[in-house]
């Protein structure tokens, strides 16, 4: 993929109001998907595809316990993504579930 287009497909990636609550969510740590539903308040279909949108673009990192997906900010990411992170407020997520801590 040339730069310009890997540039254009991040900055599509934060466009969204859903995916920059996931970011903001994400400056905390590492955060399981079944907590998305709850912060988002959409069904986990759509939280996954927001994710995935993230995940493609490079922003966020995935790995996978068991049957729980977990995710995190790359801790690489392009200074035009990196500022707008920053300017992110965090978001405290509480883990729903027991079972899908680390």
């Amino acid at each position: 993929m040339k730069p310009m287009e890997k540039m254009i497909q991040q900055l599509k990636a934060v466009s969204d109001p859903n995916r920059l609550k996931l970011l903001a969510c994400l400056k905390t740590g590492e955060v399981c998907v079944c907590d998305f539903v709850e912060v988002l308040q959409i069904s986990q279909p759509a939280v996954s595809q927001q994710l995935k949108k993230l995940k493609d673009a490079g922003i966020i990192l995935e790995r996978k316990k068991g049957t729980w997906k977990h995710f995190r900010l790359n801790e690489e990411q392009k200074p035009y993504i990196q500022a707008i992170i920053d300017e992110l407020e965090a978001i405290d997520v509480k883990c729903c579930q027991s079972e899908c801590k680390n």
